[in-house]
Protein backbone atom coordinates (compact mmCIF):
# COMPACT_ATOMS: atom_id res chain seq x y z
CA UNK A 1 0.00 0.00 0.00
CA UNK A 2 1.25 3.49 -0.87
CA UNK A 3 0.95 5.91 2.02
CA UNK A 4 0.90 9.65 1.44
CA UNK A 5 3.42 11.68 3.41
CA UNK A 6 3.76 15.36 4.18
CA UNK A 7 7.00 16.41 2.53
CA UNK A 8 6.95 20.07 3.51
CA UNK A 9 4.91 22.51 5.57
CA UNK A 10 4.48 26.27 5.45
CA UNK A 11 2.48 29.06 7.03
CA UNK A 12 1.76 32.75 6.72
CA UNK A 13 0.08 35.30 8.97
CA UNK A 14 -0.37 38.99 8.13
CA UNK A 15 1.76 41.56 9.94
CA UNK A 16 -1.07 43.51 11.55
CA UNK A 17 -1.88 42.30 15.06
CA UNK A 18 -5.29 43.04 16.58
CA UNK A 19 -5.09 42.55 20.34
CA UNK A 20 -7.92 42.12 22.80
CA UNK A 21 -7.13 45.58 24.14
CA UNK A 22 -7.80 46.96 20.65
CA UNK A 23 -11.18 45.22 20.56
CA UNK A 24 -12.07 46.86 23.85
CA UNK A 25 -12.13 50.13 21.89
CA UNK A 26 -14.34 48.66 19.14
CA UNK A 27 -17.06 46.63 20.90
CA UNK A 28 -18.41 46.09 24.40
CA UNK A 29 -15.90 43.50 25.56
CA UNK A 30 -12.79 43.10 27.70
CA UNK A 31 -9.52 41.24 27.47
CA UNK A 32 -10.54 39.17 30.51
CA UNK A 33 -13.89 38.23 28.93
CA UNK A 34 -12.30 37.13 25.65
CA UNK A 35 -9.37 35.29 27.23
CA UNK A 36 -11.41 33.41 29.82
CA UNK A 37 -13.98 32.21 27.29
CA UNK A 38 -11.82 31.53 24.25
CA UNK A 39 -8.12 31.52 25.17
CA UNK A 40 -7.44 34.13 22.47
CA UNK A 41 -5.22 37.15 23.19
CA UNK A 42 -4.62 38.45 19.66
CA UNK A 43 -5.26 37.70 16.00
CA UNK A 44 -3.82 38.76 12.61
CA UNK A 45 -5.64 40.96 10.12
CA UNK A 46 -4.85 41.09 6.41
CA UNK A 47 -3.63 44.35 4.93
CA UNK A 48 -5.76 46.38 2.58
CA UNK A 49 -5.36 44.93 -0.89
CA UNK A 50 -4.15 41.57 0.47
CA UNK A 51 -6.30 38.69 -0.81
CA UNK A 52 -6.79 35.12 0.34
CA UNK A 53 -4.77 33.85 -2.62
CA UNK A 54 -1.87 36.15 -1.68
CA UNK A 55 -1.66 34.60 1.78
CA UNK A 56 -2.00 31.11 0.33
CA UNK A 57 0.89 31.68 -2.06
CA UNK A 58 3.29 32.76 0.69
CA UNK A 59 2.45 29.70 2.80
CA UNK A 60 2.75 27.50 -0.29
CA UNK A 61 6.22 28.80 -1.14
CA UNK A 62 7.44 28.01 2.36
CA UNK A 63 6.07 24.47 2.09
CA UNK A 64 7.54 23.96 -1.38
CA UNK A 65 10.95 25.14 -0.20
CA UNK A 66 10.94 22.69 2.71
CA UNK A 67 9.86 19.86 0.40
CA UNK A 68 12.55 20.71 -2.16
CA UNK A 69 9.79 20.87 -4.74
CA UNK A 70 9.26 23.37 -7.55
CA UNK A 71 5.83 24.76 -8.36
CA UNK A 72 6.28 23.33 -11.87
CA UNK A 73 6.50 19.84 -10.34
CA UNK A 74 3.02 20.00 -8.79
CA UNK A 75 0.31 17.77 -10.21
CA UNK A 76 -2.56 19.16 -8.17
CA UNK A 77 -3.52 22.08 -5.90
CA UNK A 78 -6.37 22.02 -3.39
CA UNK A 79 -7.29 25.17 -1.50
CA UNK A 80 -9.60 24.72 1.47
CA UNK A 81 -11.40 28.02 2.05
CA UNK A 82 -14.77 29.65 2.61
CA UNK A 83 -13.37 33.14 1.98
CA UNK A 84 -11.96 32.96 -1.54
CA UNK A 85 -10.96 36.08 -3.46
CA UNK A 86 -14.23 35.96 -5.40
CA UNK A 87 -17.20 33.59 -5.94
CA UNK A 88 -15.62 32.32 -9.14
CA UNK A 89 -13.18 31.23 -10.33
CA UNK A 90 -11.70 29.23 -7.49
CA UNK A 91 -9.01 30.58 -5.21
CA UNK A 92 -6.93 27.56 -6.21
CA UNK A 93 -6.59 28.61 -9.86
CA UNK A 94 -5.43 32.06 -8.75
CA UNK A 95 -2.84 30.38 -6.54
CA UNK A 96 -1.79 28.18 -9.45
CA UNK A 97 -1.23 31.20 -11.66
CA UNK A 98 0.68 33.17 -9.02
CA UNK A 99 2.94 30.18 -8.29
CA UNK A 100 3.47 29.32 -11.95
CA UNK A 101 2.33 25.75 -11.37
CA UNK A 102 1.32 25.24 -14.99
CA UNK A 103 1.06 21.43 -14.82
CA UNK A 104 -1.26 21.33 -11.82
CA UNK A 105 -5.03 21.16 -11.93
CA UNK A 106 -6.56 23.17 -9.13
CA UNK A 107 -9.83 23.47 -7.24
CA UNK A 108 -11.30 24.71 -3.97
CA UNK A 109 -12.80 22.60 -1.21
CA UNK A 110 -15.42 23.96 1.17
CA UNK A 111 -15.65 22.33 4.61
CA UNK A 112 -15.06 25.48 6.70
CA UNK A 113 -12.74 24.88 9.67
CA UNK A 114 -12.40 21.19 8.78
CA UNK A 115 -11.37 22.04 5.22
CA UNK A 116 -7.67 21.27 5.46
CA UNK A 117 -8.32 17.84 6.93
CA UNK A 118 -10.85 17.07 4.21
CA UNK A 119 -8.40 18.34 1.56
CA UNK A 120 -5.59 16.21 2.98
CA UNK A 121 -7.84 13.16 2.76
CA UNK A 122 -8.64 13.93 -0.90
CA UNK A 123 -4.93 14.34 -1.66
CA UNK A 124 -4.24 11.02 0.04
CA UNK A 125 -6.62 9.24 -2.34
CA UNK A 126 -4.87 10.68 -5.40
CA UNK A 127 -1.48 9.63 -4.02
CA UNK A 128 -2.71 6.13 -3.14
CA UNK A 129 -4.16 5.63 -6.60
CA UNK A 130 -0.97 6.81 -8.29
CA UNK A 131 -2.82 9.61 -10.11
CA UNK A 132 -0.60 12.29 -8.55
CA UNK A 133 2.91 12.47 -7.10
CA UNK A 134 3.08 16.01 -5.74
CA UNK A 135 0.03 17.73 -4.32
CA UNK A 136 -0.18 21.13 -2.66
CA UNK A 137 -2.83 21.32 0.07
CA UNK A 138 -3.60 24.80 1.42
CA UNK A 139 -5.94 26.11 4.08
CA UNK A 140 -6.39 29.87 3.71
CA UNK A 141 -8.95 32.21 5.23
CA UNK A 142 -9.49 35.96 5.22
CA UNK A 143 -12.22 35.96 7.83
CA UNK A 144 -11.83 39.57 8.91
CA UNK A 145 -13.91 40.50 5.85
CA UNK A 146 -16.81 38.16 6.62
CA UNK A 147 -17.30 38.87 10.34
CA UNK A 148 -19.54 41.54 11.83
CA UNK A 149 -17.21 43.87 13.74
CA UNK A 150 -20.12 45.09 15.85
CA UNK A 151 -20.95 41.59 17.12
CA UNK A 152 -18.76 40.88 20.14
CA UNK A 153 -19.68 37.20 20.15
CA UNK A 154 -18.07 36.53 16.77
CA UNK A 155 -15.63 39.32 15.90
CA UNK A 156 -13.34 38.45 18.83
CA UNK A 157 -12.82 34.90 17.55
CA UNK A 158 -11.44 35.01 14.03
CA UNK A 159 -8.16 35.86 12.35
CA UNK A 160 -6.60 35.80 8.89
CA UNK A 161 -3.85 33.32 7.91
CA UNK A 162 -2.81 30.49 5.60
CA UNK A 163 -1.12 27.12 6.05
CA UNK A 164 0.19 24.71 3.43
CA UNK A 165 1.35 21.12 3.04
CA UNK A 166 3.14 19.42 0.15
CA UNK A 167 1.95 15.83 -0.03
CA UNK A 168 3.61 12.97 -1.89
CA UNK A 169 4.16 9.19 -1.74
CA UNK A 170 6.00 7.93 1.32
CA UNK A 171 9.36 6.31 0.68
CA UNK A 172 8.89 4.34 3.90
CA UNK A 173 6.14 1.73 4.04
CA UNK A 174 5.83 2.33 7.77
CA UNK A 175 5.21 6.09 7.66
CA UNK A 176 2.63 8.44 6.24
CA UNK A 177 -1.10 9.01 6.56
CA UNK A 178 -2.51 5.82 8.08
CA UNK A 179 -6.19 6.77 7.70
CA UNK A 180 -8.64 9.66 7.70
CA UNK A 181 -12.22 9.60 8.95
CA UNK A 182 -14.62 12.29 7.78
CA UNK A 183 -18.18 13.10 8.85
CA UNK A 184 -20.94 15.62 8.17
CA UNK A 185 -24.31 16.45 9.71
CA UNK A 186 -26.32 18.92 7.68
CA UNK A 187 -29.13 19.00 10.25
CA UNK A 188 -26.81 21.23 12.32
CA UNK A 189 -26.12 23.67 9.48
CA UNK A 190 -27.90 26.53 11.21
CA UNK A 191 -25.57 26.76 14.21
CA UNK A 192 -22.71 28.20 12.14
CA UNK A 193 -23.29 29.81 8.75
CA UNK A 194 -23.21 32.85 6.48
CA UNK A 195 -26.88 32.87 5.44
CA UNK A 196 -26.76 35.63 2.80
CA UNK A 197 -25.04 36.01 -0.54
CA UNK A 198 -25.96 32.60 -1.99
CA UNK A 199 -28.89 31.36 -4.06
CA UNK A 200 -31.23 31.28 -1.04
CA UNK A 201 -30.67 34.92 -0.15
CA UNK A 202 -28.89 36.57 -3.10
CA UNK A 203 -26.94 39.72 -2.43
CA UNK A 204 -29.34 42.62 -1.95
CA UNK A 205 -29.82 45.77 0.08
CA UNK A 206 -31.88 43.73 2.56
CA UNK A 207 -29.11 41.13 2.95
CA UNK A 208 -26.52 43.82 3.53
CA UNK A 209 -28.70 45.78 5.94
CA UNK A 210 -29.46 42.70 8.04
CA UNK A 211 -25.81 41.57 7.88
CA UNK A 212 -26.78 38.19 6.51
CA UNK A 213 -23.51 38.24 4.53
CA UNK A 214 -21.57 37.95 7.81
CA UNK A 215 -20.79 34.97 10.06
CA UNK A 216 -23.65 33.87 12.32
CA UNK A 217 -23.04 31.31 15.05
CA UNK A 218 -24.44 29.69 18.17
CA UNK A 219 -21.33 29.20 20.26
CA UNK A 220 -22.99 27.14 22.96
CA UNK A 221 -24.36 24.58 20.50
CA UNK A 222 -21.05 24.39 18.62
CA UNK A 223 -19.22 23.62 21.86
CA UNK A 224 -21.68 20.86 22.77
CA UNK A 225 -21.45 19.36 19.29
CA UNK A 226 -17.65 19.48 19.15
CA UNK A 227 -16.94 17.92 22.53
CA UNK A 228 -19.31 15.08 21.65
CA UNK A 229 -18.09 14.15 18.16
CA UNK A 230 -14.34 14.91 18.22
CA UNK A 231 -13.43 12.32 20.90
CA UNK A 232 -15.45 9.76 18.94
CA UNK A 233 -13.55 10.66 15.75
CA UNK A 234 -10.15 10.21 17.41
CA UNK A 235 -11.19 6.84 18.87
CA UNK A 236 -12.53 5.80 15.45
CA UNK A 237 -9.12 6.49 13.88
CA UNK A 238 -7.27 4.63 16.62
CA UNK A 239 -9.61 1.61 16.40
CA UNK A 240 -9.18 1.48 12.61
CA UNK A 241 -5.44 1.10 13.05
CA UNK A 242 -5.37 -1.16 16.10
CA UNK A 243 -3.91 1.59 18.29
CA UNK A 244 -4.79 3.15 21.62
CA UNK A 245 -4.82 6.62 23.13
CA UNK A 246 -1.48 5.97 24.82
CA UNK A 247 0.15 5.49 21.40
CA UNK A 248 -0.47 9.12 20.41
CA UNK A 249 2.64 11.30 20.58
CA UNK A 250 1.10 14.54 19.29
CA UNK A 251 -2.29 16.11 18.73
CA UNK A 252 -2.53 18.59 15.84
CA UNK A 253 -5.92 20.22 16.01
CA UNK A 254 -8.00 22.92 14.45
CA UNK A 255 -8.25 25.50 17.21
CA UNK A 256 -11.56 27.33 17.45
CA UNK A 257 -11.71 27.72 21.19
CA UNK A 258 -9.31 26.64 23.92
CA UNK A 259 -12.20 25.22 25.94
CA UNK A 260 -13.12 22.83 23.13
CA UNK A 261 -9.57 21.50 22.75
CA UNK A 262 -9.13 21.13 26.51
CA UNK A 263 -12.47 19.37 26.95
CA UNK A 264 -11.86 16.94 24.07
CA UNK A 265 -8.39 15.98 25.32
CA UNK A 266 -9.66 15.62 28.88
CA UNK A 267 -12.39 13.23 27.73
CA UNK A 268 -9.77 11.18 25.88
CA UNK A 269 -7.31 11.24 28.76
CA UNK A 270 -4.63 12.93 26.63
CA UNK A 271 -2.35 15.49 28.34
CA UNK A 272 -2.75 19.01 26.97
CA UNK A 273 1.06 19.14 26.58
CA UNK A 274 0.75 16.78 23.59
CA UNK A 275 -1.18 19.41 21.62
CA UNK A 276 0.55 22.27 19.80
CA UNK A 277 -1.44 25.34 20.88
CA UNK A 278 -1.27 28.69 19.10
CA UNK A 279 -4.85 29.95 19.43
CA UNK A 280 -3.68 32.65 21.82
CA UNK A 281 -1.66 34.28 19.01
CA UNK A 282 -3.84 33.71 15.94
CA UNK A 283 -7.44 33.22 17.03
CA UNK A 284 -9.63 30.92 14.96
CA UNK A 285 -8.16 30.86 11.44
CA UNK A 286 -10.60 28.20 10.24
CA UNK A 287 -9.10 25.93 7.55
CA UNK A 288 -5.65 27.50 8.07
CA UNK A 289 -5.51 26.49 11.73
CA UNK A 290 -4.49 22.84 11.39
CA UNK A 291 -1.69 23.28 8.80
CA UNK A 292 -0.31 26.30 10.68
CA UNK A 293 -0.13 24.25 13.87
CA UNK A 294 1.54 21.40 12.01
CA UNK A 295 4.07 23.78 10.45
CA UNK A 296 4.96 25.40 13.77
CA UNK A 297 5.38 22.05 15.51
CA UNK A 298 7.43 20.79 12.58
CA UNK A 299 9.77 23.79 12.43
CA UNK A 300 10.19 23.73 16.22
CA UNK A 301 11.60 20.20 15.92
CA UNK A 302 8.77 18.76 17.96
CA UNK A 303 7.87 16.06 15.44
CA UNK A 304 10.27 13.11 15.31
CA UNK A 305 10.45 10.32 12.77
CA UNK A 306 8.12 7.53 13.82
CA UNK A 307 5.95 9.74 16.01
CA UNK A 308 2.20 9.11 15.85
CA UNK A 309 0.25 12.29 15.13
CA UNK A 310 -3.51 12.46 15.63
CA UNK A 311 -5.31 15.26 13.78
CA UNK A 312 -8.81 16.55 14.43
CA UNK A 313 -10.96 19.38 13.11
CA UNK A 314 -14.55 20.54 13.13
CA UNK A 315 -16.32 23.28 11.23
CA UNK A 316 -19.57 24.54 9.78
CA UNK A 317 -21.71 21.95 8.08
CA UNK A 318 -21.32 20.57 10.58
CA UNK A 319 -18.24 18.88 9.15
CA UNK A 320 -15.59 17.12 11.21
CA UNK A 321 -13.04 14.37 11.15
CA UNK A 322 -9.80 12.84 12.32
CA UNK A 323 -6.63 11.38 10.85
CA UNK A 324 -3.63 9.44 12.04
CA UNK A 325 -0.18 9.99 10.58
CA UNK A 326 3.11 8.25 11.28
CA UNK A 327 5.72 11.00 10.90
Amino acid sequence: MTYSQILGTGAYAPKRILRNSDLEEMVATTDEWITSRTGIKERRIAAEGEDTSDMAVVAARHALAMAGCRAEDLDMIIVATISADMPLPSCAVLVQAKLGAARAFAFDLSAACAGSLFALSVADQFIASGRAKRILVIGAELLSRVVDWTDRNTCVLFGDAAGAMVVGPSADSHSGLLSAHLHSDGTAADILNIPGGGSRHPQSEEVLASKMHKVHMNGREIYKFAVRVLPQAILEALDANGLGVADIDHIVSHQANARIVESVLERLGIPLEKCWLNLERYGNTSSASLPISLDEANRAGRLKKGDLIAMMAIGAGMAWGSALMRW
